[in-house]
């Protein structure tokens, strides 16, 4: 590869920097819009969890893909081509007049930052050969990740209460189209080792997580007995116990499951998918209670995120210190438990919760946050063999996105149930007609708090108590996930577990590196200064 200038390096990573804050920010920053979306275009909370997964699935079904085009057709090209398709899918998703338009936008969008996502890591790791430069170059690009994922809600409210919802899409506009530009000049171009695109792979993947989320987020409305949702949940259980058996014999897999034989990258893998699967679905569900339910306005709902993002900033550079002197482990852990603190301990609040009752829980779930994301990204730098990294990023970027695409489903059913049941009991006590009782309950269920306005006093009343009963035991369902992630991470990172086992043909690479873990941690550490130059 050619040799770079430090100006230009520079260049290079805030393009990278750039366009990721963007990917990570649009994965959140319409969460705040969703109250209007429903609203305007007429949607429930079925379709609005699919403006959300729509972008998520594709995102995360197709990252793998985009690592294999990336290695297969030059990490330049990939990225650009992502990029434009990105910006393109943000400027449909701000044009569309239906709910439809709009979920078919932002799957444009998932698939533009499903390729530009692998190559991003990879470059900076290409790019940036020295291991000290390399350690501060990642450090802030994980650090930038992760402010976009908490900046989009307290961004998006402002925006949606000057300018409306399509504002969120727009504003992706021009930072991509300046990220187009630049990067045409400054990237340099380069291939890994050419691999042929897995398809059975790929597709057994797209029908398994499409089918399972499709029944995760149907469930709930259309019921769980129901002959559609039972087919999709039979049809997600088969393809994804196929594409394993695919993946273990095919000789070039789009996910070489030989990469979990290490602990360390198992417990990245983990961490990486636990920290989405609860933050995503709480994000998506508390726009909905503080707008719908407790009456804030978007941009007060959006600005109630600030300690949060505050919190990440603060954190995420100590997280980086933390994991070059100490290892992955504590920081990984801290934030996992952090994580499902915060999520337990918002259950206890409700639609007249105090906004300073609950500060501590949006610290905490800041500072767990800011020390989830960096070491995850370093365990790949320092364990994954160069001519895997593209892969090995892909892999873990699919788990983190996936994870969300799954919380979001998954916490969904559960309040959406729960909703469905409480209800049903209130409107029984107060003495509701049993066939008025049951289109209450499923207006509620498809529409949310807000469709539901018209209705008596008493009535919605019964609809917003059964909202917070539902989240409530969402977000303690998802804290308690976490909570058992924290301690399987625990477990798969202790210095003790940390021989790790390589794809076959690289285990030397891998063996070597393992010894970075644990209290060999370092930057200075054998094995590490140049050994990753191509």
């Amino acid at each position: 590869m050619e040799e770079l200038t430090s100006r230009r390096k520079r260049l290079v990573l805030a393009v990278l920097c750039a366009t990721m804050f963007m990917a990570m920010l649009d994965n959140v920053i319409v969460n705040n819009a969703l109250p209007r979306i429903g609203q305007q275009l007429h949607a429930g909370v079925s379709g609005l969890q699919w403006v959300v997964e729509g972008y998520s699935l594709v995102y995360a079904a197709l990252l793998l893909t985009g690592g294999t085009l990336g290695d297969r057709y030059g990490r330049r090209r990939v990225f650009l081509t992502g990029l434009a398709l990105f910006t393109a899918g943000s400027a449909a998703a701000a044009l569309s007049g239906s709910i439809g338009l709009l979920i078919a936008a932002r799957m444009l969008q998932g698939l533009g930052a499903a390729l530009l996502t692998p190559g991003s890591l990879s470059i900076l790791r290409h790019v940036f050969t020295d291991e000290r430069e390399r350690a501060r170059a990642v450090g802030l690009w994980s650090g930038v990740s992760a402010l976009g994922l908490t900046i989009g809600p307290v961004l998006g409210g402002p925006l949606v209460d000057a300018f409306g919802w399509a504002s969120v899409f727009w504003v992706n506009v021009p930072i991509g189209v300046a990220g187009l530009l630049l990067a045409a000049r400054v990237l340099p171009e380069f291939a890994g080792r050419a691999r042929r695109v897995d398809l059975p792979g790929q597709s057994l993947s797209v029908l398994g997580f499409g089918a399972l989320v499709y029944a995760l987020v149907e469930g709930p409305a259309r019921g769980w007995t129901d002959v559609r949702v039972l087919t999709l949940a039979a049809v997600a259980a088969a393809a994804l116990s196929v594409f394993v058996a695919v993946e273990l014999r095919t000789p070039e897999p789009m996910l070489d499951l030989r990469f979990f034989r290490d602990p360390a990258l198992s417990g990245a893998a983990v961490s990486g998918f636990m920290i989405s699967f609860g933050m995503f679905g709480a994000s998506f569900f508390l726009p909905l209670l503080m707008q719908d339910v407790m009456g804030w306005a978007p941009s007060g709902a959006g600005l109630a995120g600030l300690p949060m993002t505050a919190m990440i900033a603060v954190a995420a550079p100590l997280s980086a210190a933390l994991t070059a002197r100490l290892g992955p482990r504590i920081p990984l852990v801290t934030g996992l438990v952090l994580c499902a603190t915060a999520l337990g301990g918002l259950s206890f609040y409700g639609q007249h919760a105090r906004y300073l009752e609950y500060l501590w829980v949006l610290l905490a779930m800041g500072i767990g946050m800011g020390m989830s994301f960096t070491p995850v990204s370093v365990m790949v730098m320092k364990r994954v063999p160069l001519a895997q990294a593209g892969m090995a990023s892909a892999t873990l970027n699919m788990l983190r996105e996936l994870g969300g695409v799954v919380g979001v489903a998954a916490l969904g059913a559960v309040l959406s149930s729960r909703l469905a049941a409480t209800l049903s009991g209130s409107l029984d006590r107060l003495d509701v007609a049993p066939e008025t009782r049951h289109t209450i309950a499923t207006s509620a269920v498809g529409t949310g708090a807000d469709g539901t306005r018209a209705l008596p006093a008493s009535v919605q009343a019964a609809v917003d108590t059964a909202f917070v009963d539902g989240l409530h035991l969402a977000l303690r369902c998802g804290g308690a996930a976490m909570a058992a992630a924290a301690v399987l991470v625990a477990v798969l990172l202790r210095p003790t577990a940390n021989r790790a086992t390589a794809p076959a043909g690289e285990a030397p690479q891998i063996t070597h590196k393992s010894r970075l873990l644990g209290s060999s941690w370092s930057a200075h550490s054998p094995g590490m200064n140049g050994s990753s130059k191509e």
